[in-house]
C-alpha cells in the first residue's frame, strides 16, 4: 500500500514539473496526460528517475500512446531500456538503442525512455522534432562497459545495466553488494550466454583503477563456485556456471582496451579562425596597396596626357596662402 501511494506521488510529481510531450506530433493530437505507476520504485529511483508522463495520440485515422520516462543522465535511461526490452523485441534504427515490440517501440534519446504502442506512429522527421523540444535534455556519452560484453552466443536482449545494490539484486542477487563495491564508483553489465548445457550469466564490473579492480577480483573469487577473471580495471564474474568449459571460454573474450585521449582537445576552430582573420588581413592589405599604385599610375598617366593638351597650368596650380603677406599688412 505505502509502495504504490509513493509511486502515485511520484508520478503526480513528475507531472506537476511541467509537460513533456509537445500537443501535437505531426498530424497526431494529445489528449489529456495520465498517471504512470512505477512498478519498482526502489529501482527506478537508482536508475534516476526524474520526471514521467503519459499521454495518448490520436489522428483521423490512426492513435498511439506515448509514454516517457526521464532520468538524470543517459547512464539511468540505458539501464531502464535494456530492463524494460521485452525477449522477443528486434533491434531497430529508430535510435541508437531501440527495438520493436510486438505491439510497438521502445527506444532511448539521452536521458529519456519512450515506449509507443498503438497503430500508428510518427515518423523520424517527426521525432526529431520532439527531440528539439524535449526538457531538460542531457546527452552525454553512454558508457563504454556496455561494449565488453562478448557477441558469441550472447542471448538477445538479456544485458542488463547495474548501477547499485537494487539492481544487482534484482538481475544477480548472488553477488553481494559489498563484493561488488558500489561505493568505490563501480558499475556492472550483465548477460546471458547460451551454452550445450544451459544459460550463463555473466557480469562485468567497472573499477576507476586496474588497482581497485585486482583487489575486487580476489573478494569475487571468496564467492562460492564462482569463476573470475580480471583485465585491466575490469572484473568479469559468473557463478556456478553449467557449463565450465564454455564459462572459461566466455571469460577468455572479455578484454580490456584502454583507448588513451586527452581530456583537453586543442582548440581547431580557434586556430583556424585566427588563420582566416590573417589571411583575409594579408589580402585586404595587399588589395589596398595594388588600388594605390593603380590610382597613383592612372594619376601620372592623366596629367601627362593634361599637358600635352595644353591644360598644364590648370593642373600645376597650386593654392598660396600668404601668410607673410598677411602679417606685413598688419
Amino acid at each position: 500500500m505505502l509502495r504504490s501511494l509513493a509511486a502515485a506521488l511520484l508520478a503526480l510529481a513528475g507531472m506537476a514539473r511541467g509537460a513533456i510531450f509537445p500537443d501535437q506530433i505531426g498530424d497526431f493530437k494529445k489528449g489529456p496526460p495520465a498517471t504512470i505507476a512505477v512498478p519498482d520504485q526502489p529501482l527506478y529511483q537508482e536508475y534516476g528517475l526524474d520526471a514521467t508522463e503519459q499521454a495518448e495520440y490520436t489522428s483521423p485515422e490512426k492513435r498511439f500512446t506515448a509514454t516517457t520516462w526521464r532520468f538524470r543522465d543517459s547512464t539511468g535511461a540505458l539501464a531502464l531500456f535494456e530492463a524494460r526490452r521485452p525477449p522477443g523485441a528486434t533491434p531497430t534504427n529508430l535510435a541508437k538503442l531501440s527495438v520493436r515490440t510486438s505491439d510497438g517501440f521502445i527506444f532511448a534519446y539521452g536521458n529519456y525512455v519512450f515506449q509507443f504502442t498503438g497503430t500508428g506512429f510518427p515518423t523520424p522527421t517527426e521525432l526529431e522534432q520532439l527531440y528539439s523540444r524535449l526538457p531538460k535534455i542531457e546527452q552525454s556519452p553512454l558508457p563504454a562497459l556496455i561494449g565488453f560484453l562478448p557477441s558469441d552466443d550472447l542471448v538477445p536482449n538479456s544485458e542488463r545495466y547495474v548501477l547499485g545494490p537494487v539492481s544487482l539484486e534484482r538481475f544477480e542477487p548472488r553477488i553481494p553488494p559489498s563484493v561488488a563495491g558500489f561505493h568505490l564508483g563501480s558499475e556492472a553489465q550483465l548477460g546471458k550466454y547460451k551454452t550445450k548445457q544451459g544459460l550463463l550469466a555473466l557480469a562485468i564490473f567497472n573499477y576507476p583503477t586496474p588497482a581497485l579492480a585486482r583487489e575486487r577480483a580476489l573478494e569475487f573469487q571468496k564467492i562460492p563456485a564462482a569463476i573470475v577473471k580480471r583485465t585491466g580495471s575490469l572484473v568479469a564474474v559468473t557463478i556456478a556456471p553449467p557449463d565450465p568449459d564454455a564459462a572459461e571460454r566466455v571469460l577468455a573474450r572479455v578484454n580490456y582496451d584502454a583507448n588513451l585521449t586527452s581530456i583537453e582537445s586543442p582548440p581547431v576552430n580557434a586556430v583556424k579562425g585566427m588563420a582566416k582573420l590573417l589571411v583575409d588581413i594579408f589580402l585586404f592589405s595587399g588589395l589596398l596597396v595594388l588600388f594605390s599604385v593603380i590610382v597613383g599610375v592612372g594619376f601620372g598617366w592623366f596629367r601627362i596626357i593634361a599637358r600635352k593638351m595644353g591644360r598644364k597650368d590648370e593642373f600645376d596650380a597650386m593654392i598660396v596662402l600668404g601668410l607673410d603677406r598677411a602679417r606685413s599688412d598688419k
